[in-house]
């Protein structure tokens, strides 16, 4: 009961030391909900969190989505829903990069094109399995806490970090990686 209770206060006090880790080093990302809007670099758009409410039958939690408006048009749309935290950031004024913390095991990366009306391009764990080379791919099938989080796009190239531990990797694994969003592949390079 004692391990139980520190591994819980544990996993914890990581997740809120990679919030503050991401919001130190990332300046242009802002946490949501509490940084509550983001404008674009141009002031065009505007991200704003809304509170979605959940039904009974919902997980525990607070769910909340953000919304993309145009300001010079006030047309908007709903870009995702998340439960938690979003880390959220512009890439020039066309793109944004989402980290969504998905629970205390996981996070997911979602890069959004402003203009237009085209899906987001979803980095999870599952899809990292298919694009991974063969020998990567038992690290992220072993370990049960893997977090995808967004670094930045530079023309086509999306940048971002996995890490993660479990019973494959019980002191974990850290990787710098890229996907051509054009080819969909992806490149991971170890930093341990």
């Amino acid at each position: 009961m004692q391990s139980t209770r520190w591994f819980s206060l544990m996993t914890i006090a990581s997740f809120v030391a990679l919030a503050l880790a991401i919001q130190s080093l990332a300046a242009p990302f802002v946490l949501f909900p509490k940084a509550g809007r983001l404008l674009s670099p141009n002031g065009r758009f505007e991200v704003r969190d809304a509170d979605r409410p959940g039904s009974a039958s919902d997980f525990v939690g607070e769910f909340h989505s953000l919304w993309l408006t145009d300001l010079s048009n006030g047309a908007s749309r709903k870009i995702c829903d998340y439960m938690g935290v979003a880390a959220v950031a512009w890439s020039s004024n066309d793109f944004l990069l989402v980290t969504q913390y998905v629970g205390k095991k996981t996070s997911r990366a979602l890069v959004i094109g402003a203009v237009g009306a085209q899906d987001p391009v979803l980095f999870d764990k599952p899809r990292l399995i298919q694009l991974l080379p063969v020998e990567l791919r038992d690290i992220l099938r072993g370990n049960d806490h893997v977090f995808i989080e967004a670094s930045r796009l530079e023309n086509d190239t999306f940048y971002f970090r996995v890490w993660g531990y479990g019973q494959h990797d019980p002191s974990g694994f850290r990787w710098n990686c890229r996907s051509s969003l054009q080819e969909d592949n992806v490149t991971c390079a170890s930093t341990n």
